[in-house]
Parts: structure tokens; sequence; C-alpha cells
């Protein structure tokens, strides 16, 4: 597992990710919402982001796998402006 900390503040959980590609990720169990900072600085936000997926990709191997072959591509996203 790759998760660096993980810190709880309300609805949503903050995850710093030790990764190639990912550096931060911070889900929101109300929205439903997931967004995913980049190491390169881009944050994109995917919507409706099951928290069972999210949980999966918390306790995988690899995030930066399960990220792109479960998330990236399945769940409607929009990029943030930084």
């Amino acid at each position: 597992m790759a998760i660096k900390k993980t810190d709880i503040i309300g609805t949503k959980i903050i995850c710093e990710v030790e990764s190639s590609n990912l550096k931060k990720t911070e889900y929101d169990l109300d929205t439903k919402k997931l967004v995913v900072e980049f190491k390169n600085g881009m944050s994109y936000e995917y919507e409706e982001v099951p928290h069972n997926i999210f949980t999966q990709f918390r306790l995988s191997d690899s995030q930066g796998k399960f990220f792109n072959t479960q998330i990236s591509k399945t769940y409607k996203y929009k990029k943030l402006n930084n």
C-alpha cells in the first residue's frame, strides 16, 4: 500500500499517495466526488465515485494502477483550475 498519510475532515477523506503519477486524493463521502492531484500539478474532479471503489483504491497494492484501470476512464470528470 502506498498511502503515506490519511486525514479525515468532516465528510472528506484526504490521502497523500506515494505514486509515480499521483500526489494526493480527496474523497467526499456525501457528494461521492473524488479530487485527484497529480505530481505535475494538475487536479481533476471525478463524479459519482462509489465509496467501495474509493476504498478499493486506498487498499490496492498500486494506487496509480488502480486509478488508471478503474477510475480515470470510468467516471465523468472535469479539470479544476489550480
